[in-house]
């Protein structure tokens, strides 16, 4: 099931592929930068990251690091690594909550969800849950700009268009952050993420980049 998606998304990017049109150049330095602040963020946070994984260690039983399969570039499944801010079985109480889901199309939020510890969500509000993706990034799965990766049980119920956000590498942040977030619906989100892959460049990706750091100090609609 999850090969033949990863096939048909590709199939779907080769034939729009004329809509994205960026230069190498672009391309290689954007890799660049993903490496160079990848290694800095890394050393200059890995206090910050020491600290919160002691904090889930006394706060729940279960590992610090919690990963999960998703989709990235051209539907290829990569494992994203967070924080662990639920507890441990989570998965298996998602088809209890499936129903409850707060926001619009192929993805699934609730406030207040009952599987998310007290670090969690902590951690959550202020998207330092996120920081593990730093090594997603130094390993060439995700990029600091882009959309976000889904997760492949939404892959599975995408329309063709919607699979165009997956024509470039997945990111740790990128319009929808900037946005409105989780006020926003899914069509919406993807009608974004279709905006970026259209206009980007170095420069809107560090206009983005800029832009996300008061959402994550002040953004009371993360959940």
């Amino acid at each position: 099931m999850v090969r033949d998606v990863q096939l048909a998304i590709s199939r779907t990017v080769d034939q729009r592929s004329l809509f994205l049109n960026v230069s190498n150049t672009y391309l290689a330095i954007k890799r660049l930068l993903d490496i160079i602040a990848a290694l800095g963020g890394l050393i200059l946070l890995s206090p910050l990251m020491l600290v919160t994984a002691v904090a889930i260690k006394l706060d729940s039983p279960g590992p610090v690091i919690f990963s999960q399969e998703r989709n990235g570039f051209r539907g290829r499944v990569f494992k994203m690594y967070k924080f662990r801010s639920m507890v441990t079985d989570a998965e298996q109480l998602f088809t209890h909550l499936e129903s409850k889901n707060e926001v619009s199309g192929q993805m699934f939020k609730i406030r207040n969800d009952p599987r998310i510890t007290r670090v969690g969500k902590i951690i959550r509000k202020t998207s330092i849950d996120e920081l593990p993706q730093l090594f997603n990034v130094l390993k060439g799965e995700m990029s600091l700009v882009g959309p976000r990766p889904p997760i492949v049980r939404e892959v599975v119920k995408y329309e063709a268009w919607h699979s165009l956000r997956l024509s470039v590498k997945p990111g740790l942040t990128g319009l929808w952050q900037i946005s409105g977030r989780n006020d926003l619906g899914f069509e919406e989100m993807v009608r974004l993420d279709m905006k970026y892959i259209r206009e980007r460049s170095l420069k809107y990706d560090l206009k983005i980049i800029l832009k996300t750091i008061p959402v994550l100090l002040g953004d009371s609609r993360a959940f």
